[in-house]
């Protein structure tokens, strides 16, 4: 095997791959990306046997064949190479020659032969999709995603096409929970929803972030996702079991219904979640006339204030949030203006657009 190439393009292949490649593993060569080198140009392959991503190059090939190649190292060496070009060039026993400029590099490889097949999804109808829509859903849901291990349902975003073209995405993490519900047209032929895993969701996402216009499919077969774009193929394993019923958790519109200003509120919960106790973030917010109201206090640090100018008559109410959850919500919103529910103390806090609920995020109170 021997070709020359761009080095940024390759670059780019081992950037898409470094997400992906398990460097504490019990298979050595699962931290090695495949390189395959065809007539038509080349692949790079990452696999964690969950993940897979195949991401194809022009190159100038003047021998096909394949090896595997450290995907950590290789691509801190192609970062810092001093010419445009590389060239790559197999030796004996899976040796790899790096040449750019005055720059040479002898690097171990690992047999071609010996890297994990990647399931074959033919069968996943595949479904245009904007990436610009998908990124969004992505955005305003996956702060949600449990971190929890022993609750792996949670461990993921919850997929369901819904009737009339649209697909609602939902995460939640047993404390809060995030929905987008947004036009995704197509078939995806899903007898029920399914749930992504936090680790696929977000190399999509950054697969995403690289040219959102791009064409973009998304398909399910039995088990699995399947997302295709030009020069690249991204397959995931989804994580079996039953998402919980959600719809449970959603309140029917709170009591109290104020428009808050959104930078204002974020910038309010910045400033006194300083004094938040521990690391629990806990914060009171108060509705009074006119005003909500952000307190916290902490016996070692003392207590903090602050107060939004709203519009608001009603009765006096106080409860107890985490107010990262709250700032995670708010640095999502797109709207100035963010409609905040609350009920009474026990009850769970509603943000969501004024007059739109197609993104809705709920918080669980907390005791302060």
């Amino acid at each position: 095997m021997e070709f020359r190439i761009a080095a940024d393009e390759l670059k780019k292949a081992l950037y898409r791959a470094q997400g992906i490649v398990e460097r504490k593993t019990t298979m050595p060569i699962l931290a090695n990306v495949l390189v395959n080198a065809t007539k038509g140009g080349i692949t790079v392959t990452a696999f964690d046997l969950d993940i897979g991503i195949v991401s194809e190059h022009p190159a100038e090939v003047i021998k096909t064949g394949a090896v595997t190649l450290s995907a950590k190292y290789v691509f801190d060496i192609v970062q810092n190479l001093p010419d445009a070009q590389v060239t790559l060039k197999k030796l004996a026993n899976n040796y790899v020659d790096i040449a750019s400029g005055s720059a040479h590099f002898k690097i171990v490889g690992m047999a071609a032969e010996e890297y994990p097949k990647l399931p074959k999804e033919e069968n996943a109808p595949l479904v245009q999709v904007g990436g610009n829509t998908l990124l969004e859903m992505i955005k305003k849901t996956q702060f949600a995603i449990s971190s929890d291990e022993t609750r792996y349902i949670l461990n993921g975003v919850f997929f369901e096409p819904q009737a009339s073209g649209k697909v609602r995405m939902v995460a939640t993490d047993g404390h809060r929970l995030s929905l987008i519900e947004r036009e995704l047209t197509g078939d995806f032929k899903l007898k029920s929803g399914v749930i992504i895993p936090r680790k696929g969701l977000m190399e999509l996402k950054r697969l995403l972030d690289e040219a959102p216009d791009a064409e973009c499919h998304l398909g399910f077969a039995e088990n699995s996702a399947l997302f295709k774009k030009p020069g690249l193929t991204m397959v995931m394993r989804l994580i079996d079991g039953q998402f919980p019923e959600y719809q449970r958790v959603i309140p029917k519109e709170g009591e109290k219904v104020v428009l808050v200003p959104k930078v204002r509120l974020l910038e309010g919960l910045k400033r006194i979640a300083l004094l938040s106790a521990d690391k629990s973030n806990a914060v009171r917010i108060g509705l009074a006339e006119n005003k909500l109201i952000i307190t916290a206090s902490n016996p070692d640090l003392g207590e903090a204030r602050d107060e939004v100018e709203l519009a608001y008559q009603g009765k006096d109410i106080t409860v107890g949030f985490n107010a990262r959850y709250l700032m995670d919500v708010l640095a999502v919103t797109d709207t100035d203006e963010v409609s905040f529910e609350l009920g009474d103390e026990h009850s769970p806090g509603v943000l969501h657009a004024p007059g739109d609920r197609t993104f809705t995020a709920v918080v669980m109170p907390m005791r302060v």
